[in-house]
């Protein structure tokens, strides 16, 4: 079994930076790839960020991309994601994935078999 829980969500003004943690626990694994998605009230989820642990390759939104940034630690198997410049617009619950299996595209979330519960993100105007 494995466990996924993300920390470090919260209520910020616009402006600020947040920096989300996701740690997998349980039976050994190796996971090959780990990604955060969001899901903004009534709208569907959509990809924030990615990253091959083989390969140390991110991929991100596009309209993300320069404020955001993904990292782990594979030791340990963590995966950061560095929010800067948050905006009202970023207000969502932000979940990690996780895949054991080899992916084509860290975007797709059909990909991943292990989720987190999800963390909250406010951004206040």
């Amino acid at each position: 079994q494995v466990r996924v829980v993300e920390s470090g969500g919260g209520l910020v003004q616009a402006g600020d930076s947040l920096r989300l943690s996701c740690v997998a626990s349980g039976r050994t694994f190796s996971p090959t790839a780990m990604g955060w998605f969001r899901q903004a009230p009534g709208k569907e989820r959509e990809f924030v960020a990615g990253i091959k642990r083989s390969t140390r390759t991110t991929n991100y939104a596009d309209s993300l991309k320069g404020r955001f940034t993904i990292a782990t630690d594979n030791a340990k198997n963590w995966v950061y994601l560095q929010m800067n410049s948050l905006k009202p617009e970023d207000t969502a619950v932000y979940y990690c994935a996780i895949t054991e299996h080899p992916i084509f595209q860290v975007s797709d979330g059909a990909s991943y078999e292990y989720w987190g519960q999800g963390t909250q993100v406010t951004v206040s105007s």
